[in-house]
């Protein structure tokens, strides 16, 4: 039975059953901030089991997508080498609210296992907590199960909870006999060694919440008790296709065959490097679910468990010889096998090609140098990898700690995890050195430097009012700087991106002009000189605060604005799209965001677009406050890592954008009046950076623009609207003058001069080695005698010594595909023959380049490369 009917037919039968099918909920649990990943069915309904949210049905089944590779539920390092242990799984489940209890949860494992999917009764086993009679009966009546085949086991095995408190009850798993000739288990324990083993397997767990657990840990009988199921589809899939691993069942032969096809090696199971297939083959399905579901790697929480996914399926492409990006094909397997059910893969496909591409190009680039680190480190050390050596293949070769422990451990020796951890932390102590900035008051010095006169709780009143009159309730003097914290306070404090706000506090004979904001203790302090005279020791201090108006007019311009604009960059370049960081002013807006390619002109065109629509159609813009939880299940967007209190704000603009956020807006989208994009680039590893202008800074900004592009007609002496032509026209003339003048070059001799050819014998025919001088302008002009070369239809092997102007020179290393084939890469050959010059090099099979520092040894350099192939050839057939 295939794996897409196991699913199907699961599904089917519990509808049938009075069951809701309930789509599968994302990697990412929306609304659940104490998990990494969704890794249980029932993550989707922990609400509903708490009495928390209502639902319109009392009975559901789902298809779940699951990742443990984190925080406590973690089978990372045990994928590849068991033959059930995977980073993303699938886990079917039927659950009950209230509904149907132990007897129909039983019966209806029973009637599926046995009358849908036709297993054998005989091989099945059930496990209950030791104090479930009810449960063991039940086996019996309703299933049929002897005395032989029901095992009473502890809380360990037998008891789940879904935290220290809280709901809770006895679980019954169903296990099922391998074996070929499966003889009766006599006793608990040969019954445990035989599942430790694998030899009998778990299919299938059925958790009976009925208990609420309080905190001395004293158990209550819920008022209705409930019924959570899980049964693995890769391992049921395995049984039903009689496999011995679930990596040898059809969910798994697209990935491992894409493997094969791609090492060119036929896959291998009881070989070492059958493990390496098996973790790409694993690591490729969690990779792209994780990806579609808009985790992206990074260096912390979820995104950094992708990206030690991603490197440790790096590394075991690299154990199979491949030193280009491999992964990335195994992850187009899975979008192809398994598209047609979970079609976001589908729709998501370049996002998750080129994530992978540019995540596996990165780990590449150092993944050599770390290794050699790691072998002195090995070698060095003897029995321990010290705890600063392994911090710095993490901090420089971009190695994860558990990868580095994971080899350390093929080799025998351990990692100082404790010395890792130090080092790290005073690398995080002196970025927080930094990072941190001289103020006029630390925020510690609250008490001892500050002069409180009042112990009134400080208000925020800028949401509403730009100005206010108020009392002081503390203040500190320095010199002829002053810092107010005022009871009612209009000015915004910089926060979430958004930048401080200016103005004046004006009192009797004194007049402060804000010029810096902080937050000391609980309290927003105002600083800045002071003109006049401050009063000396009074008692109370009444004062006016004003807000500029102008100023806070263009912020909340801009930051209404980021809001569109990140609604916008999601629409156009998919919910991979995710806040990384931002820059709210009053003069521009600059926006931070997780996406691995240069957007398009056509991308930004219409981004530009969309923003300008929202800014037009005038919407309301929208402020409300709710929990937390209600808030992310209405739909707004809040930032991963950002600590939210239970109360939150929220910003909407309807139809358009929904975000938590503290900071101030416009009232409707029109009073942005007009936004344009001025800028794009890249930041960092996977994340893009826009800038953009709105309201007058843009519309000065386009005149300007306008006023270039009248001077460039002028210039060219046509009309602005015929300014792309004529530019064309120009370039075409160009380039025909080059022409010629690299033909009179030509006729005046080629600048080619052959110092070496030799004739290499190869087991399938012959072969050729060319050594070669030629003088050039660029390093194009290698590149283009280098095509030329490898498009002949000749076998070979050239060393191409290039001249340029200023007594200029670099080495070219160019290799046919047929020798490739047997073991030598361009990059290979440069770096040897470049040993003869002073220089160092590198690229890729086929082309590759070096420097030079010492012209002198050219001709020895290109003479050493018929050795130097013939050598690489030897080494490739040993």
């Amino acid at each position: 039975m295939q794996t897409a009917q196991i699913r199907q037919r699961f599904l089917d039968f519990f509808q049938e059953k009075g069951h809701e099918v309930r789509p599968s909920s994302s990697l990412v649990p929306g609304d659940d901030p104490t998990l990494l990943f969704t890794n249980a069915g029932m993550v989707q309904f922990k609400r509903v089991f708490l009495g928390q949210e209502k639902v319109s049905y009392d009975r559901a089944v789902t298809s779940q997508k699951c990742v443990r590779a984190g925080g406590k539920h973690n089978d990372l390092e045990e994928v590849g080498i068991t033959t059930r242990h995977h980073t993303f799984f699938e886990m079917l489940g039927n659950f009950s609210f209230g509904d149907y209890f132990k007897k129909d949860a039983i019966a209806f494992a029973w009637e599926l296992m046995t009358e849908v999917y036709g297993l054998e009764p005989d091989r099945f086993y059930a496990t209950v907590h030791h104090s479930d009679d009810e449960a063991a009966e039940l086996w019996a009546s309703e299933a049929g199960l002897g005395a032989d085949h029901i095992y009473r086991l502890g809380d360990k095995d037998n008891f789940w909870q879904m935290a220290d408190t809280g709901p809770c009850g006895p679980c019954s798993e169903l296990h099922y006999d391998l074996r070929d000739n499966p003889t009766p288990v006599t006793s608990t324990e040969e019954f445990v060694e035989l599942n430790d083993a694998g030899i009998i397997v778990e299919l299938w767990n059925l958790v009976f919440m009925q208990f609420d657990r309080d905190a001395s840990g004293e158990l209550t009988p819920l008022p209705a008790a409930s019924v959570d199921t899980g049964l693995g589809l890769e391992r049921v899939a395995a049984v039903l296709q009689g496999a011995d691993s679930n990596y040898h069942t059809d969910l798994f032969a697209p990935m491992l065959d894409r493997v094969a096809q791609i090492v060119g090696r036929d896959y291998d199971p009881d070989s070492e490097e059958g493990v390496s297939y098996r973790v790409l083959a694993d690591h490729a399905r969690a990779v792209a679910f994780l990806l579609a579901d808009g985790v992206f790697p990074s260096n912390e929480g979820r995104g950094y468990v992708l990206r030690r996914i991603l490197r440790r399926g790096v590394r075991h492409a690299w154990l199979l010889g491949r030193r280009e990006p491999t992964l990335a094909g195994v992850v187009e397997a899975v979008i192809d096998s398994m598209g047609d059910v979970f079609s976001d893969l589908v729709h998501r496909r370049e996002h998750l090609l080129q994530t992978t591409t540019a995540e596996e190009e990165r780990f590449l680039a150092t993944i050599d140098g770390g290794m050699v680190r790691f072998d002195e480190l090995v070698g060095s050390e003897g029995a321990t990898i010290p705890g600063e050596g392994a911090f710095k293949l993490y901090d420089t070769f971009g190695f994860p700690l558990d990868l580095t422990q994971l080899m350390a451990e093929e080799r025998g020796v351990g990692v100082d995890v404790e010395g890792f951890n130090e080092a790290l932390e005073r690398q995080r102590a002196r970025s927080r050195a930094g990072r941190s900035a001289a103020g006029l008051v630390d925020a510690s010095g609250t008490a001892e430097d500050w002069t409180t006169l009042s112990e009134r709780e400080q208000v925020f009143v800028g949401y509403d009012s730009l100005s206010a009159e108020t009392d002081v309730l503390a203040y500190l003097v320095s010199d002829d700087s002053l810092g107010l914290v005022l009871e009612q306070n209009p000015f915004y404090v910089e926060s979430g991106g958004q930048v401080s706000d200016q103005g004046t506090v004006r009192g009797d004979g004194w007049t402060l002009e804000v010029a810096n904001m902080a937050k000391v203790g609980s309290w927003t302090a105002l600083f800045g000189r002071v003109e006049g005279v401050f009063p000396e020791a009074p008692e109370a201090v009444r004062v006016s605060a004003e807000v500029t108006a102008d100023v806070r007019r263009d912020t909340v311009r801009n930051h209404t604005a980021t809001h569109l604009l990140h609604a916008a960059l999601r629409e156009v370049l998919g919910e991979h799209v995710v806040q990384r960081g931002s820059l709210v002013s009053p003069a521009r807006l600059r926006f931070d965001f997780t996406h691995t390619a240069p957007m398009t002109i056509e991308e930004r065109e219409r981004v530009e677009a969309i923003v300008n629509d929202g800014v037009w159609a005038n919407h309301a813009v929208d402020i409300s406050y709710r929990t937390y939880e209600e808030a992310v299940q209405a739909g707004a967007m809040a930032l991963f890592g950002e600590k939210y209190p239970e109360e939150v704000r929220v910003v909407s603009v309807a139809g358009v954008s929904m975000e938590l956020c503290g900071g101030t807006h416009a009232n409707h989208t029109g009073e942005i009046g007009l936004f344009r994009l001025v800028g794009e680039a890249g930041v960092a590893a996977g994340v893009r950076r826009v800038e953009a202008l709105t309201g007058p800074g843009a519309f000065t900004y386009l005149k300007a623009q306008e006023a270039a592009l009248l001077e460039a007609a002028s210039l060219f002496k046509t009309q602005p609207a015929n300014l792309s032509q004529r530019a064309q026209q120009l370039l075409a003339e160009r380039a025909e003058l080059e022409g010629m003048l690299d033909e009179l070059r030509t006729q005046g001799g080629s600048g080619e001069q052959e110092v070496v050819s030799e004739a290499i014998e190869l087991d399938q025919g012959a072969s050729s080695y060319r050594g070669v001088r030629l003088k050039g302008r660029s390093a194009d002009d290698a590149r283009r005698w280098g095509d030329d070369f490898l498009a002949a239809g000749q076998s070979g092997v050239a060393v191409l010594a290039l001249e340029l102007p200023g007594d200029k020179h670099a080495l070219f290393a160019f290799v046919t595909d047929d020798v490739i084939s047997l073991g030598v890469r361009a990059d290979a050959v440069v770096r040897e023959v470049a040993t003869f010059v002073g220089g160092r090099g590198g690229g890729r099979p086929h082309m590759a380049q070096a420097g030079v520092e010492d012209p002198s040894g050219i001709d020895q350099a290109l003479q050493s490369g018929a050795g130097v192939v013939r050598d690489l050839l030897a080494a490739g057939s040993a």
